[in-house]
């Protein structure tokens, strides 16, 4: 049940401690300008590195009174002081989500009339826990709140006499859950399925290879006509002959005037003011009116005001809009591309949001060989997770041409001023309002993402489109930031479709996209894409058991594959049910049969008789890259396999029937290579001896 503390002596925090007197600050932000600990809302955005962050606050106006002391003590001390021992130093973000718990907790809390702390019986514990498995649907958020009342027992001695009296831990089942079910991992995650990730990533390419320039264009055409208007001097003379000017070239191109307004027969009023750079009143005199008057007579007035932009972009041979609007079309559109942009880049490269969010101007580079043709491209950004500084240190990731093509896009996007590729665009109307960390949030870029699928699933109702976004389980599929490094790691562990040895295989070049992801940050990409192979590769090898596929193999490792694959099978089995990724890491982690299916071959992997590896060699997988399959004895054929040596031989046969084009050396190197082949699938029993002869 726990031991209660003896009474602790009274520890206050002066009125005028700075709440953040021991983090560090960003730039720009001085000590003396922050919270003190008198203040009822702390502000925690001078010590918020990260350019994606919200700028947060701790509100104790929100704490009941009663409870509002010792709440500050307790959060002062988790922002300030060393944590007890065994526990971790918390980051900013962690606290703040500790204390919206926490409001939680003290809402349940306050009909239960409690003064202290330290009057909470573990039956109140054992309450609350039972609130939160009615109320509460993720075990992960459970814990969380769990954990934050926890903290009045951890932070006791900063709590002068009023903490929790015993440690909830040791109350048993009637507080905690299974802690491997509720701990958070980053790769619990849902993944974006097939079906929405395919026209995502077409629509995306789409936007910044196809309509960006449109977009791009459009952007440039607003931003001018927002510059400050001039007032003419000259009782509006000049601003008339603008305005003459302006009706003329109206009439000679056909073009409707200006509309989509309440105003006199629906001209939009304010826009001619833009286009003819003077204010609204000046339009409005008699003899302005008049010249107004006679272009609407003559061209009439359009639906809406649209910008002059020409659209260029194809779709199917076709312009992809006939026009953009200047109220409606042009802020979605570049909220629409900026997102086509981010899911390119964090799906194709395999960053966080956070390392996404610190793209700057001319963050990409390239390599190239003697003859200018380019080797390789690089963007270099700033991570934060593993590093052990709030700071981030600089990381470097290598990209395709998508990638960089989306961040040429970024760069035309954003005035030249502006450094950061996700900053606000100028053509939002939350461009002029400050944003303390300069990027725009992780919300606000959830909802980009989803404003597009719903912005392309609507253009291709209109346009009769097959290409849509389909729902998920009856239901739209919900986009967030975090979705993307998930879903390409299973892509790169798992190939969807084919053979299972098509499904699972280890590839060389999964192992170079690994390493191509991982950037050069201590939490690199290659983890979660290993753990997706894994899995893969054990749902491969179940599947392979549950259809018997194994009992058939062939080769010299062919027996010693079965009787692995018996044993794995009979685990699979046991659970009485189709392993979930939980059920099956665990599973591959206690029971790898380690067997890896390829597509020539299925390794078999016994250290001692690898010849993908040098003797001594520190490593604890085969290497695929190395493979000697012709020659190794940890080989087994599946029928997959078989048929990839078959086809193979096909191909070569076919070579040789060009025998008058082939040099001699070429020509005889394909009749070794095919006898070696023939040779060792006769080895395996797949031909007969006088098949291996012809």
């Amino acid at each position: 049940m726990g031991l209660t503390q003896r009474p602790l002596t009274d520890t206050p925090v002066s009125p005028d401690a700075f709440v953040l007197g021991r983090r560090r600050l960003r730039s720009g932000f001085r000590r003396s300008d922050t919270s003190r600990f008198c203040d009822d809302i702390w502000r925690l955005a001078p010590v918020l590195h990260q350019r994606q962050q919200s700028a947060l606050i701790l509100n104790f106006l929100a704490i009941p009174a009663r409870f509002r002391r010792d709440v500050k003590l307790l959060f002062f001390a988790l922002l300030n002081n060393k944590p007890p021992a065994g526990e971790q130093r918390l980051g900013v973000v962690t606290i703040h989500g500790y204390f919206q718990a926490f409001k939680e907790f003290l809402d349940w809390l306050d009909p239960q009339h409690h003064d202290r702390f330290s009057s909470l019986t573990p039956e109140d514990l054992r309450q609350f826990q039972k609130h939160l498995l009615a109320t509460v649907a993720s075990s992960g958020q459970r814990a969380n709140h769990r954990r934050s009342v926890r903290l009045l027992w951890l932070w006791r001695e900063h709590l002068a006499d009023d903490h929790l009296p015993v440690d909830p831990d040791r109350l048993g089942d009637d507080w905690n859950e299974d802690n491997s079910r509720s701990r958070k991992r980053e790769n619990a995650y849902p993944r974006i399925p097939e079906q929405v990730i395919s026209p995502l990533v077409v629509w995306s390419l789409r936007f910044v290879d196809d309509f960006a320039n449109d977009i791009l264009a459009a952007q440039d055409e607003w931003l001018a006509l927002q510059k400050k208007t001039r007032r003419d001097s000259h009782n509006g003379h000049g601003a008339r002959r603008r305005l003459a000017a302006l009706m003329r070239r109206y009439q000679a191109e056909r073009r409707p005037l200006p509309g989509g307004t309440g105003g006199q027969h629906g001209i939009n009023i304010r826009h001619l003011a833009r286009e003819v750079d003077c204010d609204r009143q000046s339009l409005m005199a008699p003899a302005s009116w008049e010249l107004i008057e006679q272009a609407r007579q003559d061209v009439g007035v359009d639906d809406s005001t649209y910008l002059r932009t020409e659209i260029r972009g194809l779709l199917d041979g076709e312009p992809w809009l006939k026009r953009i609007s200047y109220d409606e079309d042009l802020t979605v559109l570049v909220r629409i591309l900026t997102a086509a942009a981010y899911t390119l880049v964090a799906y194709l490269s395999g960053m966080r949001d956070s390392e996404v969010k610190h793209l700057r101007r001319s963050c990409l580079t390239t390599d190239a060989d003697r003859t200018g043709r380019i080797t390789r491209r690089k963007i270099t950004s700033m991570a934060f997770k593993g590093e052990g500084t709030p700071l981030g240190v600089e990381a470097t990731w290598v990209v395709g041409r998508p990638v960089a093509r989306a961040v040429e896009v970024l760069e035309r996007l954003q005035p030249k001023r502006q450094r950061w590729l996700f900053a606000v665009p100028p053509s939002s109307h939350l461009h002029k309002k400050p944003r303390t960390t300069g990027a725009k949030t992780t919300k606000a870029t959830n909802n980009d993402l989803n404003l597009m699928v719903t912005w392309i699933n609507d253009y291709c109702r209109r346009h009769d489109r097959t290409d849509h976004f389909p729902d998920v389980s009856k239901r739209p599929w919900r986009l967030s930031t975090a979705q993307f490094r998930r879903t390409l790691a299973w892509f790169i562990g798992r190939r969807p479709g084919g053979s299972i040895a098509g499904a699972i295989q280890y590839r060389h070049l999964s192992i170079q996209m690994f390493e191509g992801y991982a950037g050069t940050s201590k939490s690199g990409f290659r983890a979660e894409a290993q753990q997706e192979a894994l899995l893969a590769r054990g749902e491969g090898l179940s599947l392979m058991v549950d259809r018997h596929e194994h009992e058939h193999l062939r080769g010299p490792s062919a027996d010693e594959a079965r009787v692995r694959l018996d044993k794995f099978g009979d685990r699979v089995r046991y659970l009485g049910k189709t392993p979930d990724d939980d059920q099956m890491k665990k599973l591959m982690e206690r029971n790898d049969p380690r067997i890896y299916p390829g597509r020539f071959v299925t390794c078999t992997d016994n250290p001692n008789r690898r010849l993908c590896r040098l003797p001594g060699e520190n490593d604890m997988t085969p290497d695929p890259g190395q493979c000697k399959p012709l020659n190794c004895r940890n080989v087994a054929l599946t029928n997959s396999n078989i048929q990839a040596w078959l086809q193979r031989l096909a191909e070569q046969d076919a070579r040789l029937q060009a025998v008058d084009v082939l040099a001699p050396r070429v020509r005889v190197r394909l009749e070794e290579d095919r006898a070696e082949i023939r040779d060792f699938l006769t080895r395996a029993g797949v031909l007969e001896p006088a098949e291996a002869s012809t």
